[in-house]
């Protein structure tokens, strides 16, 4: 006799799915190789997703709920089951970006979370941790789907002209990458400006950080150090960071200039013609 996991749907956002996509397969009378080939997917993924041993996506909760019938629940259930998995101290940060009206982030030394492609995720992710990368990778990729909502929010990213030229991942990774931050330009809820080198000093040297603005609650400005996050919604912090963001902004490279710099390092530093070189 086959085992079978018994899961605690309290015990996690990601066993709770797996315990309801176990729950309405077997209303439906189906087996996991029957429904997998009803959604296009192998019946072991469908093992693999109910017994909470790998993340679903968005593609599968979509197919899954139209093909039991669960009316969007797992589809809804997707989202706290993807900022269940970042790390802890991450979680009122996702739910700050899910929520927020406008979001303005100053990334110095990396590619902000937001805008990374999944390449260039799992090379940042796996530099000290190898461990369950897919799984990370796929949370952090989940949070990108706030600027796909009905109305997403405004973001505004300041980045350090160190971004665009620190290889994360190799030269196709950061090609890719690159091409990745120009696909926003004509964007009109998404600007990117780059920092550059002869700026010298500038009001962002303490480190990176984000600010955080709702339709109705306080304001709040966000930092973070190696393995923890530091959100304020002090008024007189986040008025201070928010200063320091505009001179950012004003030292910055405007977008169109911003696009061009990005467009000539992508094509002279990881060009096809650099990879030959």
């Amino acid at each position: 006799m086959t085992h079978i996991n018994v899961l605690d749907p309290s015990a996690s956002p990601l066993d709770y799915y797996g315990y309801e996509l176990r729950r309405y397969r077997e209303a439906a009378e189906l087996t996991q190789k029957q429904l997998g080939a009803v959604i296009n997917y192998t019946g072991s993924l469908v093992g693999q997703i109910e017994t909470a041993r790998k993340l679903p996506t968005a593609e599968f909760s979509e197919r899954v709920d139209v093909a039991l019938g669960t009316g969007g629940l797992l589809t809804r259930l997707l989202g706290l089951v993807l900022r269940s998995q970042l790390p802890a101290w991450f979680q009122q940060v996702a739910e700050l970006e899910a929520r927020a009206s406008e979001i303005y982030v100053f990334q110095p030394q990396l590619v902000h979370g937001l805008l990374q492609t999944e390449g260039y995720a799992r090379a940042v992710l796996g530099v000290v941790d190898q461990s369950d990368l897919d799984n990370r990778t796929a949370a952090r990729m989940a949070r990108q789907r706030i600027l796909e909502k009905e109305k997403p929010p405004v973001l505004w990213a300041v980045l350090g002209e160190t971004v665009l030229r620190q290889e994360i991942g190799g030269t196709e990774v950061m090609r890719n990458q690159l091409a990745h931050l120009l696909s926003f330009e004509s964007n009109s809820r998404v600007h990117i400006q780059v920092l550059p080198f002869k700026v010298g000093a500038h009001a962002g040297l303490p480190g990176s950080f984000d600010l955080f603005r709702f339709a109705s609650d306080p304001a709040i400005v966000y930092s973070e150090g190696y393995e923890a996050g530091h959100p304020s919604a002090n008024p007189d912090e986040f008025g201070a960071r928010s200063l320091r963001y505009d001179h950012l902004q004003a030292a910055a490279l405007s977008i169109q200039d911003s696009a061009e710099l990005i467009r000539r390092t992508m094509e002279e530093r990881y060009g096809e013609q650099h990879e030959v070189a």
